[in-house]
């Protein structure tokens, strides 16, 4: 029994986590190798097998369209768009709509320079204002007319001067040229307005049909080759141009969230060797996710969206945020228990965090457990890749990064000529 005031740290260890990692190791390349596999059928295939990406990322326009005649099938809605000579892919979705996938249609032309636009009426309008003020000054006094016309224009300092006798006939003569300059402001109006309308464009989440521009023309065409279109989900279309820098954006986001991240544990622990297993863990979480789409995409059609990236971000966040709880107890027990093997302490600090991980990590999972099953569709793929994510997060912590870091340890210690322990203890000491 131990003294009052004094327990054990822990029961006789049957969860001898560090000398068991060879299998935990094995576990992770059995769920990371096929991921990375169908990763790299997506650019050997040219995306056609592994990862598929919505036109957030490769532009392009999305359809999704409802016949009336539910015989119609993928195949005759690609031949229709063929015969158009637009390229499509079609898949049905779970309401029975028609997803509908092609090169940008109905994206607005690139809009004229506006710089021609407003550089001619302001001249007319400058003319036409220094007429009218002209005229309004001849009005008011004639014999004063002359200085202030000549400062104002020299054109118009030609019309004063051309009427000797101050007689209120050259009044009403003036009169119909701010008039007539006016008519260019007018028809400059409509030559902006109709330089700023395009022809015809394709809103995010629009249930109306087209009518006009190759959109109506393809309704059109598809009325007429399998009947009328029962309704219209969506349609959305975006250009290369947004969709590339969605990709470089998502690519930066991800680099650099990984960097300032090994370089902050590599500071706070102040050891290179916690930051980059952490940053490995980290990976693997990534591959894990990333793979796991890869392999849903190849057989199941499931695509990555905009909000991957946030969900890669948060997965990114919480798994470093597991492997830090365990690290930071690896620190305090490495300093109180400086004598013992590192592999004993490591093992020890994981039993002391093991509860509380897996208890955090299981209240969130019913939380997104829940919006998979109640969230809808829009959501759908989101809170997948953040289930996926969190679940592999909370094993890296604790099954990856921590024997990780023993066996770098372990490394560096036979390298520098120091004896290695590397069996956990069946036992602990009681301490205070």
């Amino acid at each position: 029994m131990a003294p009052a005031g004094r327990r054990f740290d822990a029961r006789p260890n049957v969860f001898d986590i560090i000398g068991k990692r060879r299998w935990y190791f094995l576990f992770s390349a059995i769920i990371t190798i096929p991921g990375l596999l169908f990763i790299l059928l997506t650019p050997l295939t040219g995306a056609k097998e592994g990862l598929q990406f919505t036109i957030d990322y490769t532009g392009g326009t999305k359809w999704e369209l409802k016949f009336e005649n539910a015989n119609v099938t993928p195949d005759q809605i690609v031949q229709v768009f063929a015969d158009n000579g637009l390229p499509a892919s079609v898949v049905v979705t779970s309401d029975k709509f028609f997803e509908i996938k092609t090169s940008p249609i109905g994206l607005r032309p690139p809009a004229a320079s506006p710089t021609p636009v407003p550089t001619a009426p302001p001249s007319a309008g400058a003319s036409s204002s220094a007429s009218a003020s002209a005229s309004a000054s001849a009005t008011a006094s004639p014999s004063t007319s002359a200085s202030p016309s000549a400062s104002g224009s020299p054109s118009a300092s030609a019309s004063p001067s051309a009427t000797p006798s101050p007689s209120p006939t050259p009044s009403p003569s003036p009169s119909p040229t701010p008039s007539a300059s006016a008519s260019p402001a007018a028809s400059a109006s409509p030559g902006a307005s109709a330089g700023a309308s395009p022809s015809p464009s394709a809103g995010t989440g629009n249930t109306d049909l087209p009518t006009d521009g190759k959109l109506g023309q393809m309704v059109t065409a598809l009325e007429a080759a399998l009947g009328p279109i029962a309704s219209q989900g969506s349609l959305t279309t975006i250009g290369p141009v947004v969709s590339s820098d969605l990709v470089n954006q998502a690519l930066v986001l991800i680099a650099v969230g990984s960097l300032g991240i090994l370089l902050w544990i590599t500071y706070r622990f102040r050891d290179v060797k916690f930051g980059v297993t952490a940053l490995v863990a980290l990976v693997h979480d990534v591959i894990v996710v990333v793979g796991t789409f890869a392999i849903l995409g190849t057989f199941f059609h499931v695509e990555i969206d905009a909000l991957f990236v946030t969900a890669m971000l948060t997965v990114i966040g919480f798994s470093v945020h597991d492997t830090i709880v365990v690290f930071d107890r690896i620190r305090e027990n490495r300093a109180r228990h400086s004598g013992e093997p590192f592999a004993e302490v490591v093992n020890h600090s994981i039993l002391q965090t093991l509860a509380r991980s897996i208890m955090t990590s299981f209240t969130v999972v019913l939380t997104l457990l829940a919006l998979l099953l109640f969230g809808g569709s829009a959501i759908r793929n989101f809170v997948l890749a953040l289930l996926i994510g969190i679940i592999s997060g909370t094993y890296s912590s604790i099954f990856n990064a921590a024997p990780l870091l023993v066996v770098w340890q372990n490394w560096d210690d036979k390298r520098r000529g120091r004896s290695v322990s590397t069996r956990a203890p069946r036992t602990r000491r009681a301490v205070s």
